[in-house]
């Protein structure tokens, strides 16, 4: 009755942390570590998994799982999928092979290693090995790790790691370690430890390339945005305001392509914290003569990603730089076009001044083409009137008429002005 009252996502999210169970090696074994990255395959991953496992007649992998372990006899494989990345790691244990043979991959299909073709990111040969095995393999760290910086220190406090760091001529990376006294599982811990290490240390200098390109278009990118600010501030160049409004919208558009390697510098500053915290897990202490992984990832990694983090915070630089020259242009753009706009208002309001004068000299002249009209058709009227024998002077009562009508037009025409003007505040409001 219990499990209906779960949250769908209780089941999976607290079997996460136990989806990637440490390695178990007993005794003296041959680990042979692969990671997978592809850009332009990401289905590449689960489809080797599959193939694998046919080929070699093991169990086949249940559908959308991170994680697939399998063994047979003294052979065993290790597979885990990661976000960008997938890795196979596989171990044979009781070996007598010489060391760094690659003893655990000797039964892998060719056919199968074909698929793997420009995809292998990071190969490495790990030999655990114990006892006076341990101790004659010590004597001879120089011959096996030949690499022109042997580092080499005491872990977990029952163990010591040699390795260094450079893919050997079978193309594979090499750790050498000894144990001298690990506790149970602690030595399939330390070689999947050492194996994310490289993994993850690969993994975050991924950007490293992307980093150095990047710093060469942001050298150009930076040439170009200075002489465009420099031909900005030289007087009388307000005409070229829309050529350099549309050089810095380009350049914006150049850094806007460019954003999405936030993701890559991202990944890789996440990726070496984890490289970080996983040296930390080794506890190392030194063996005098050698340098610690901690102290020769300070001194190789370290300078490689604080380029990554400087190239990265240089392009966030650029594109504010970017983006305040063209507000600084747009805002002198307005500028103009507002004193342009200004000075046509000014030359609308002087031209409707003139109308309006002109206006009222028309109705001016028109009230006394009104009068004039009116008093010649009184006028004819008066003439009438006498010419029927009336008792009348035409030309006095004439000239008594003048005042009157004069002021009877301007009233009348004042008030259809008026009319005008209520109706267009009407329309207006409407």
């Amino acid at each position: 009755m219990f499990s209906s009252l779960n949250h769908p996502l209780r089941e999976p999210l607290s079997q996460e942390l136990h989806a990637r169970p440490f390695l178990r090696i007993d005794g003296p074994a041959s680990v042979s570590h692969l990671a997978v990255y592809s850009e332009r395959d990401e289905d590449i991953h689960g489809r080797l998994l599959a193939t694998l496992t046919a080929a070699m007649s093991l169990p086949s992998p249940l559908p959308q799982h991170n994680h697939y372990t399998a063994k047979r006899d003294d052979w065993q494989i290790k597979w885990e999928k990661h976000t960008e990345f997938s890795t196979f790691t596989f171990v044979r244990t009781g070996v007598q092979d010489r060391l760094f043979s690659g003893a655990a991959m000797n039964d892998l299909p060719a056919s199968w290693l074909a698929l793997l073709k420009e995809c292998v990111l990071v190969a490495v040969h790990a030999e655990l090995r114990c006892g006076d095995e341990a101790q004659l393999a010590r004597t001879r760290v120089r011959e096996l790790l030949p690499g022109p910086v042997l580092v080499g220190s005491q872990v977990l406090s029952g163990g010591e790691v040699y390795c260094d760091w450079l893919v050997h001529d079978d193309h594979f990376s090499r750790f050498l370690v000894l144990d001298l006294g690990f506790r149970e599982a602690q030595a399939g811990r330390l070689i999947q430890r050492l194996f994310e290490i490289e993994t993850y240390r690969m993994m975050a200098l991924l950007a490293l390339p992307d980093a150095r390109r990047h710093s060469q278009f942001l050298g150009k990118l930076d040439g170009s945005l200075s002489a465009l600010m420099r031909r900005m501030e030289e007087p009388g160049r307000d005409h070229d305001d829309a050529y350099l409004l549309r050089e810095l919208t380009r350049l914006a558009g150049q850094v806007q392509a460019h954003a999405g390697l936030e993701t890559r510098f991202s990944a890789s500053a996440a990726y070496e914290k984890l490289v970080l915290a996983r040296i930390a897990e080794l506890r190392e202490e030194r063996i005098e003569g050698f340098p610690t992984t901690a102290e020769f990832m300070h001194r190789r990694l370290l300078p490689a990603m604080q380029t990554c983090g400087s190239v990265w915070a240089r392009h966030q630089q650029s594109a504010t730089r970017v983006a305040r020259a063209v507000d600084l242009l747009r805002t002198r753009v307005n500028l103009a076009q507002e004193e342009h706009t200004t000075a046509l208002l000014e030359g609308m309001n002087r031209t409707a001044r003139t109308q309006l004068r002109m206006q009222h000299a028309v109705e001016g002249l028109s009230v006394a083409a009104i009068s004039y009209y009116v008093l010649n058709l009184s006028g004819a009227a008066l003439r009438a009137l006498h010419a029927v024998h009336l008792p009348l002077d035409p030309e006095i009562l004439e000239g008594l008429l003048i005042a009157p009508v004069v002021v009877a037009v301007v009233i009348f025409t004042g008030r259809i002005r008026r009319l005008g003007h209520e109706d267009d505040r009407r329309t207006e409001r409407t």
